[in-house]
């Protein structure tokens, strides 16, 4: 781990799109660690490495791609409405 920490170097942000970034990193490694690597408590090996290769290329195929079926102004005017009904309910509690 500590050469590939040396070979990537990570250097910290606070901004909060680099956070958001870090977290969704961190999901896809426990994502990673829990579907991947075998459970038994044993040092890192070469077969560890294969097996998150492989894992990450069949996370990687094309039929896992995301298809969107509508455009970004109609996504967009939903989560607009949504917003709106939740202001909404807020507001509705809180009085």
């Amino acid at each position: 781990m500590a050469a590939w920490l040396q070979a990537n170097p990570h250097v910290p942000s606070t901004s909060p799109s680099r956070i958001v970034v870090d977290q969704q990193i961190e999901t896809w490694f426990g994502i990673i660690t829990r579907q991947s690597i075998p459970t038994a408590p044993s040092p890192p090996s070469q077969s560890w490495l294969k097996q998150i290769r492989d894992y990450i290329a069949h996370w990687n195929h094309p039929r896992h791609t995301v298809h969107l079926d509508r455009t970004a102004d109609e996504i967009l005017a939903k989560v607009q409405l949504v917003q709106t009904h939740i202001k909404k309910l807020v507001d509705t509690t809180q009085s």
